[in-house]
Parts: structure tokens; C-alpha cells; sequence
């Protein structure tokens, strides 16, 4: 009877694994395989947050580039991008100065008020421009090199607890120039009701580097979307500093061109010296007579434009 009974039982144990393997074990699989493979809703939510902030990202970017495509920059502003406190009324009066004294001490030389209001003209429009154009790559340069300490500074405030009002303070009064004076106008227009986005806009517009215009959208999406504000500026400081590396390798593999291009650039005006240490007779005839004068202004003229088409070729903008 006992022997009965467990026979029984096995037989209904091994019917029933029968039945599971063949009817439920697919089903339970499949289940448990669909747990197994169903996205965490956390992971989906840290995903959807990246996303969209890379969204945030590069619409602010475009408008950012449509912005700066569509506005036209006046002399005004690039007066204040080189640095310079006065305004555009001073500053044309004195280029005009320069090129009226230019123009008469080319009169009083050489007799001819063509070469004479060429020279006033040259200097009158094309000196403002290549003043201001050399002092606002030089300021921008130098602003860009050093703003990576002002961004380090924003981290370690941040990361102890300062609010990001009072690193800007620190950096508006620590900080080396330019960035000091850029971050005191920024503090400057906080006092006034501006926020901080779109007081560091300003700057950015002021200060027109890539780098300036990433730190401004930072901020400006930080103050939108919320999120880790030190890590942002950290990541931001190396991508700087990482721009100036690659801008170093660059500017070492480029010298060679530059120094071909300066080469051939002085060869003409070299053997016109040396002409004319050995032969003045010769050499005088481009300086005494209209012909020569002519002849001497085209051949300036295309030393110009091939110079320019050197400079351009050599120029790496990343």
C-alpha cells in the first residue's frame, strides 16, 4: 500500500514536470526574460534628461550663431571688444589727424596731391580698422588664455557652498585682466536687476569667443533646467584648456608656412634696397618720375593682396 502510494505520487510529480516544461516553461521564460530585458525607468529617465539637454544644448547654439550672423557689429562695439573707453567720435578724430599730417608731409615730399590724398585716404579708413582688428585679437586672446582660472573658481565656489553670485564677485576682484574687468561689468549689471544669463550674453557678445559663448550657455541652461552646475564648469574649463593645447600644436605646425611666408614677403623689398645701395640712378627713376610712382603703387598694391592671400591660407580657425 505505501509502495502504491509513492508510485503514485512520482507518477504525478513527473506528469506534472511534463506538463510545466511543455506547457507553462515557454511563458514563464518569456516572462522572466521580458523582466530581465524591460528598461529601468530610472535609466530611461537619466537618458531622457541627457537627451533633452543636449537638445537644449544645440538649439541655443543655433540661435546663438543665427543671432550672431544676423547682427552687425558697429564701430562702436568693436571700439569696445579692443578694449578702448572712448567713443567712436574721438577715436575717428584722431585717425583723421594722423592721415591729414600724413597727407601734407606726402604733399611737401613729393609735390603730387594724387599719392598725397592716396596716402590721406589709406590711412584715414584702412589704420582704424587694422588698430582695432589687431587690438581685439590680442584682447580676446588674452581674455580666452585666462579664462580657465576664472572657471576653476566658480567650481571650488560651488563645490564649497558659495552661491554663484559671490564667485563671480571673487573673480570680478581677483582675477587678472581682462577677465577682471569683463566679470566687474557683469557684476555691475547683477546690481542693477540683469540676471546672471543674460549679464554673461552681454559679455559673450562683448567678448566674442567660442569660449565665452559656451560659458554663457552653460549658465543659461543651468539656470533654466537645473543639474550640477560645478561639473558643468569643470567640463567646460578642460574643454577650454584643451582648445589651447590644440591651438599651440597648431600654431607650431603653422610656423613654418608663416616663416616661408614672411621670406617671400621681404625678398622684394630686399633686392630693391640692395638696388638701390648699388645703383641709385636706377632705382630713383620709380621715385622721381610719375611712371615710376605709378609702377611703385601698383607693385604695393599686389605685395598687399599677396601678402593678405598668404595670411589666409596660413590662418587655421577651429
Amino acid at each position: 500500500m505505501n509502495i502504491a502510494l509513492l508510485f503514485a505520487l512520482l507518477l504525478a510529480l513527473a506528469v506534472g514536470g511534463l506538463a510545466f516544461a511543455f506547457l507553462g516553461g515557454d511563458s514563464f521564460a518569456a516572462r522572466r526574460q521580458q523582466a530581465l530585458t524591460k528598461p529601468n525607468r530610472k535609466v530611461q529617465d537619466a537618458v531622457g534628461e541627457r537627451a533633452a539637454k543636449k537638445k537644449q544644448i544645440a538649439e541655443s547654439l543655433a540661435e546663438l550663431d543665427k543671432r550672431a550672423k544676423g547682427r552687425r557689429v558697429d564701430l562702436q562695439t568693436r571700439i569696445e571688444q579692443a578694449g578702448l573707453t572712448m567713443r567712436k567720435g574721438p577715436f575717428l578724430m584722431i585717425f583723421a589727424g594722423v592721415a591729414a599730417v600724413i597727407g601734407l608731409l606726402t604733399l611737401v615730399k613729393f609735390g603730387n596731391p594724387i599719392i598725397a590724398g592716396l596716402m590721406a585716404i589709406t590711412i584715414g579708413f584702412g589704420m582704424p580698422n587694422l588698430v582695432l582688428a589687431r587690438m581685439r585679437a590680442r584682447r580676446i586672446k588674452k581674455f580666452v588664455d585666462r579664462l580657465p582660472e576664472a572657471l576653476d573658481i566658480i567650481v571650488r565656489g560651488v563645490r564649497a557652498g558659495l552661491p554663484v553670485n559671490d564667485t563671480l564677485r571673487i573673480i570680478a576682484s581677483e582675477a587678472q585682466e581682462p577677465v577682471r574687468s569683463e566679470f566687474r561689468r557683469v557684476v555691475e549689471q547683477q546690481a542693477l536687476g540683469i540676471s546672471v544669463p543674460e549679464a554673461l550674453a552681454k559679455m559673450a557678445r562683448r567678448v566674442p569667443a567660442t569660449e565665452t559663448n559656451f560659458f554663457a550657455i552653460v549658465i543659461e541652461i543651468q539656470s533654466k533646467a537645473g543639474g550640477n552646475l560645478s561639473e558643468a564648469v569643470a567640463n567646460l574649463s578642460k574643454t577650454v584648456r584643451d582648445r589651447k593645447k590644440m591651438r599651440s600644436k597648431i600654431g607650431a605646425m603653422s610656423m613654418e608656412a608663416l616663416a616661408s611666408a614672411a621670406i617671400i614677403g621681404a625678398v622684394p623689398f630686399l633686392v630693391s634696397g640692395a638696388l638701390y645701395m648699388t645703383s641709385p640712378k636706377y632705382m630713383g627713376l620709380l621715385f622721381s618720375t610719375s611712371h615710376g610712382r605709378i609702377v611703385t603703387i601698383i607693385g604695393l598694391c599686389w605685395m598687399a593682396i599677396g601678402g593678405a592671400a598668404m595670411k589666409k591660407m596660413i590662418n587655421f580657425d577651429f
